[in-house]
């Protein structure tokens, strides 16, 4: 064992680091994911025990690994098929053993399943979260979330999803599939209290991306999706004031953004445009450094990412870009043309509280102060987390929202 103890913090990235290349290694030896991810976790829940007791071992990896195969050598024998499974995980792992991560990641993010159950399967399988971390990050109930896993994990038995990285015709789509759920992931903790279990996740989407770019250098939109959510965590301690409140970008602070990570992004951002294979990832990204690289919100190269909006909605038409291109239009063109546009999009995303914040913003720079006011109260009526509510209260409170 080592002297020290580890906060859980440097605990779970020790964890994070060998988890999914351990259930990988173990589903591709006895070819069975739900044994092998449920070994993994029973020896999750142990290494975190006994190494808060006893401190951290000199080789984590190995410890985890071996804790996994005896805890799937015990489930496999409980099975009348398993003696010749046993044997086989009985035998040490070779040092010249294949990282099957992205694999894994491959198979948890298939089509077949359900989006949510994707992201549940990959944060436990690729990750190491427990299902009670992945429950209280995402605020639902443990058993529905452990339900969910269970299904997923059927549901790859049932459908012969195999741990492969799929090549040729197929690796676009895959590929967005895998690159989506890490997104996802990212999302579930970015406007999270900095420690808190959701703000984690931030972090693990980030690692996540920089695992498949290690093994998919050439792809590059994975390139692109690192870029970008190594961009929008490196504001990420700028992101919420001391209250808790979301601040918003043209009101952070610039200078504690950081740096040595905005300029990662922007060398792997250039890798990726090198390829000359342009995509949506790569495009917020782009998006992203424009704001990085204006030293303040009023030197905004904003005619620019109007320009990248343009380019970004031929690969992604969602309603949600059109309403950011119209922000985007707002500075370029002014409040009026770009009010039109949102209000355009009133019937597709009346459910969303940014529309309408968006719309009380740009009726508070009109001077439609009682309309502003309406349309940040319905904003405020429709947002689901604290920091967007008290934002929203403040601006309530000025009648019309104005800054």
């Amino acid at each position: 064992m080592t002297d020290g103890h580890l906060p859980d913090e440097a605990l779970a990235r020790l964890v994070r680091a060998e988890a999914g290349k351990i259930a990988a290694l173990l589903t591709r030896r006895i070819g069975d994911f739900d044994i092998a991810e449920e070994a993994v976790q029973d020896a999750i829940v142990a290494a975190l025990r006994t190494w808060r007791r006893d401190g951290v071992p000199a080789n984590p990896g190995g410890w985890l690994a071996l804790a996994a195969r005896r805890r799937a050598i015990d489930r496999l024998r409980r099975r009348t098929r398993g003696e010749t499974l046993v044997r086989m995980l009985a035998d040490e792992p070779s040092a010249g053993e294949p990282d099957d991560r992205l694999a894994m990641l491959f198979a948890c993010c298939h089509p077949a399943l359900a989006p949510e159950t994707r992201l549940a399967l990959t944060l436990r399988a690729v990750l190491g979260l427990t299902t009670g971390q992945i429950a209280r990050a995402f605020l639902v109930p443990e058993a529905t979330l452990a339900q969910r896993i269970v299904r997923g994990k059927r549901k790859i038995v049932s459908a012969g999803i195999s741990l492969t990285v799929p090549d040729g015709a197929d690796m676009p789509s895959r590929l967005d599939d895998v690159l989506t759920v890490t997104y996802l992931a990212y999302n579930a903790g970015y406007l999270a209290a900095h420690a808190s279990p959701a703000a984690e996740l931030a972090e693990d989407a980030v690692w996540l991306a920089d695992l498949i770019c290690a093994q998919l250098p050439r792809e590059p939109e994975a390139l692109g999706l690192l870029a970008l959510l190594l961009l929008l965590q490196s504001r990420a301690g700028t992101r919420l004031d001391a209250e808790g409140a979301l601040v918003p970008l043209n009101e952070q602070d610039r200078s504690s953004w950081d740096g040595a990570m905005i300029a990662r992004a922007q060398r792997i951002l250039a890798r990726a445009a090198a390829h000359h294979r342009p995509g949506r990832y790569q495009l917020q990204a782009a998006l992203a450094a424009c704001h990085a690289d204006a030293p303040s919100a009023r030197a905004t190269d904003w005619l620019q990412i109007l320009t990248l909006y343009d380019l970004l909605l031929r690969y992604d038409g969602s309603p949600i870009v059109r309403l950011n291109r119209a922000v985007a239009l707002a500075e370029v063109e002014g409040p009026e043309l770009a009010l039109h546009e949102v209000e355009a999009l009133a019937l597709e995303l009346d459910g969303y509280y940014l529309l309408h914040a968006t719309r009380g913003e740009l009726l508070s720079r009109l001077d439609r102060v009682n309309e502003a006011h309406d349309a940040n109260l319905r904003a405020y009526e429709l947002a689901t987390h604290e920091s967007e509510t008290l934002l929203l209260e403040r601006r309530l409170g000025s009648r019309g929202g104005r800054r």
